[in-house]
Formats: C-alpha cells, structure tokens, sequence
C-alpha cells in the first residue's frame, strides 16, 4: 500500500471515531436575565421572543401569572418568573423581553428583564446543578453552563409550567 492509500485510511478511521463521539452533540440555549443574574432556557422550548408590550391583567389569576397579551391574534398568559422564582419585581424596561415557550403541549410568555444571547454549545458544557443554588429556583432547574465566566442556571421549562399547573388545582 502507498503512502497516499495510508494517509486517506488514517484519515477514514479518524472520522469513523469523530462521527461516534457525543462532543459533536449540541444544546442551543437562550441566555436572558433576571435582575442582575444570568439564566438560561433550553433553546427547544422557545418559539420567540418579543418586546414588551401591555400585559392585560385578568382577575383572579395567581400571582405568578401577570396577565395576558395578543400576539397575532393568539391569547397568550405571562408568567411572572420574578415571583416564581422568589426575585425582587422591578417595573419592566426598553430592555424587557416575553420569551414565548411551549412544552409539554402548555404554551406561555416569560416576562424577562432582558435576553442577552442565543447560543449552541457542546453537551459536554452542561453541568449537574450545584449545591449552593438559590432555594428559590432550585427545583426549576435542570442544569448548569458557563456563559462569561460566570456560572448560568438552566431553568426547565416543563417544571415550570407543571408547578404553575399544580397551583391552579
């Protein structure tokens, strides 16, 4: 066998164990914040992001739900993560965003104080949560990220909705 044959054989069996490896797996995430604190939503549950508008209030809802708004003629509730997750409520900004998010066949707004990325990483960059998280948002979240050096809750979506579900039982 020549040298070529050896060289193109070698480079075949590297791609075979390449094609194999996981690293390759990725996760989109979209990076947002919540006061000063960065957190994370999985990228698959989102199905857009808007800007603030006029929130309708609706009587008797809970307090985790703000109200509700019209997003192309679809009647859309908002969630309030800051009471959901136990955070100081500051009055919305230019910089406010609603992250439209299904799961689990429920479809709702997240008011956020602003979205600063949308990015895809390697699944080796997600971490198992860590001990010292927040009480307050601990059982939302699935999981952890580096983002800027900084370590970013992923917040699951779908225990989210479920325990907004739970509380209107």
């Amino acid at each position: 066998m020549d040298q070529t044959q050896q060289i193109i054989n070698t480079i075949k069996e590297h791609k075979s164990v390449l094609d194999e490896d996981t690293s390759y797996e990725v996760i989109e995430l979209v990076i947002f914040k919540i006061d000063t604190i960065s957190y994370g939503f999985y990228g698959r549950d989102i199905k857009e992001i808007i800007a603030y508008n006029t929130i309708t209030f609706v009587p008797g809802c809970p307090e985790t739900i703000m109200g509700i708004i019209n997003v192309r003629g679809d009647i859309e509730s908002v969630l309030n993560l800051h009471k959901i997750i136990n955070k100081p409520t500051s009055p919305p900004s230019r910089h406010s965003r609603i992250v439209l998010a299904e799961c689990d066949g429920i479809r709702s707004g997240i008011l956020v104080d602003s979205v600063d990325d949308v990015l895809t990483i390697s699944k080796h960059e997600i971490f198992d949560t860590i001990s010292t998280l927040d009480q307050g948002i601990r059982s939302y979240v699935d999981c952890i990220t580096m983002y800027q050096n900084n370590y970013v809750p992923i917040i699951d979506i779908g225990k989210l909705f479920q325990t907004i579900t739970n509380q209107q039982k």
